[in-house]
């Protein structure tokens, strides 16, 4: 064949533990069509965008010390005792609602053991545990453990060591480093001296710590790479050999054997070697068409449907089981929230457009959300509602360092004559009678996202729809 239509990747590695150290495994040269090249580098690039963007915000979060964003070490919890602000860039569309905790969970040693303290009832917090393909595979917290004092083993894929006293639940990740993300509620600024003092009880240690016994082995410290920038990742091909780094801590699952077998055709996989400098510039170009058309093609593809209320944010974050292996959700989860909660923790209505269907701008543009009398967000906890501006999808600087409106603030809002609250959502202030109901937009395109903490099930069932988000008419 043409040399155009030629790939060769010839690349050695290790049979797996169980199997002789002296025998290797060749992937052979294999020959595949340009065609089939793009058609596989699409699969393989929807399928690990997650993964790859995932790694950079650990890479910044718990490795990288001179990151702005980092937060802490591996195994350690880092409390932040603020919310987000504008100056907050690494992860898009973030929650402003609740002060976090952050910890990069390295599970290959030994388990650890989370604690939490008794909190008062009526103060919503949870731990959320996102794998690195970033599903949610469980949940900590006031909704599935209740507010109780209690002490959770967090364990990596391979542990089945015993379960010592004095364990509440068991908590396995299909991965070996994850994420584990508190959110603890905030009710009002003078609030945040207590939630400081419920964040600096939260503890963290080695199991062998919490039994008293001795640390196993030291296993090898990760040699992390350096990530990609959120724009590189869209068009380098560099992506791959940060994806094969992030694959070698995730066990292959079993429904996935088949997909990986596909995209070890073209070098990407847990012990394979990716480097862009030997394709060709015809398989360089074949790869990155994979790669436009990933964007091009299928994400703007899902992106009208949850623009047009087709799909929701319930139907993108959650387990494995849940998500059946849908990649192209997995992305969309990744690239509009990532770190998103399932659906039971947390649903997410999405305002991109107005009520007659056109894109939200409020360079010009003034909008307006009405809740009638007795028709506020159905929730367990709390509700909010939060500007971002595009494309970046941060939050927005404003002269009233205002990000959001939510449930605490319903005291302060103004009701309207019939009972019900309009929020006042443009860039200007509506005036001073209405301020304490406006939302700042930025001067330019922008989304809002509504926030349903332990919704109710009259939101989960869709009895409760989300109010139209109205263009003010002059």
């Amino acid at each position: 064949m043409k040399k155009a239509y030629t790939l060769l990747f010839t690349v050695l590695i290790m049979f797996s533990c169980n199997q002789s150290k002296d025998k290797k495994e060749t992937v052979e040269s294999s020959e595949l069509p340009l065609d089939s090249i793009t058609a596989i580098t699409k699969e393989a690039y929807i399928y690990g965008f997650p993964m790859v963007d995932n790694y950079r915000i650990q890479y910044d979060y718990y490795e990288d010390s001179t990151s702005s964003e980092f937060k802490a070490s591996w195994n350690h919890l880092g409390n932040i005792a603020r919310v987000f602000t504008p100056k907050d860039i690494a992860v898009q569309t973030p929650n402003s609602d609740t002060p976090y905790s952050w910890s990069g969970l390295d599970l290959r040693a030994e388990p650890i053991v989370l604690t939490f303290p008794e909190i008062e009832s009526n103060r919503y917090y949870s731990v959320q545990f996102i794998d690195a393909y970033t599903f949610n595979f469980d949940y900590l917290g006031t909704r599935t453990s209740g507010n109780k004092a209690g002490s959770y083993l967090i364990t990596g894929p391979d542990w089945n060591g015993e379960i010592p006293e004095g364990i509440d639940r068991v908590v396995k990740s299909e991965t070996n480093l994850i994420s584990a993300v508190y959110r603890t509620q905030l009710f009002d600024p003078e609030d945040i001296e207590k939630v400081k003092e419920i964040q600096a009880t939260y503890k963290m240690e080695p199991l062998s710590s919490f039994i008293n016994s001795q640390s196993p082995t030291d296993i090898s410290k990760i040699d992390f790479i350096n990530p990609l920038s959120p724009e590189e990742q869209k068009t380098s091909l560099d992506f791959f050999r940060i994806m094969n780094f992030a694959l070698q801590y995730c066990p292959v699952n079993p429904t996935e054997k088949a997909l990986m077998e596909r995209f070890a055709k073209i070098g990407i996989g847990t012990g394979l070697e990716f480097d862009v400098q030997k394709l060709s510039p015809e398989v360089q170009k074949a790869m990155q068409k994979g790669m436009h058309d990933a964007w091009a093609v299928d994400f703007a593809e899902i992106k009208k449907k949850i623009d047009g209320g087709e799909i929701t944010s319930g139907d993108l974050f959650g387990t494995r089981a849940y998500l059946k292996n849908d990649y192209l959700k997995r992305m969309a989860a990744a690239v509009l929230g990532i770190y998103g909660n399932s659906k039971e923790e947390a649903m997410y209505p999405f305002y991109a457009v107005d009520s007659d269907g056109n894109k939200l701008d409020a360079t010009t543009n003034k909008y307006t959300l009405h809740f009638a009398e007795g028709e506020l967000p159905p929730v367990n906890a709390f509700w909010s509602l939060t500007m971002y501006k595009l494309p970046e999808s941060l939050l927005v600087e404003n002269p009233i360092n205002r990000y959001l409106l939510n449930s605490p603030m319903l005291p302060s809002f103004v009701k309207d004559k019939d009972g019900g609250i309009t929020l006042y959502i443009q860039n200007e202030s509506p005036g001073k009678a209405k301020e304490s109901n406006w939302l700042p937009a930025p001067k330019g395109p922008f989304v809002t996202i509504m926030r349903l903490y332990w919704a109710k099930e009259a939101a989960l069932d869709g009895s409760w729809k989300r109010p139209a988000l109205n263009l003010l008419k002059n």
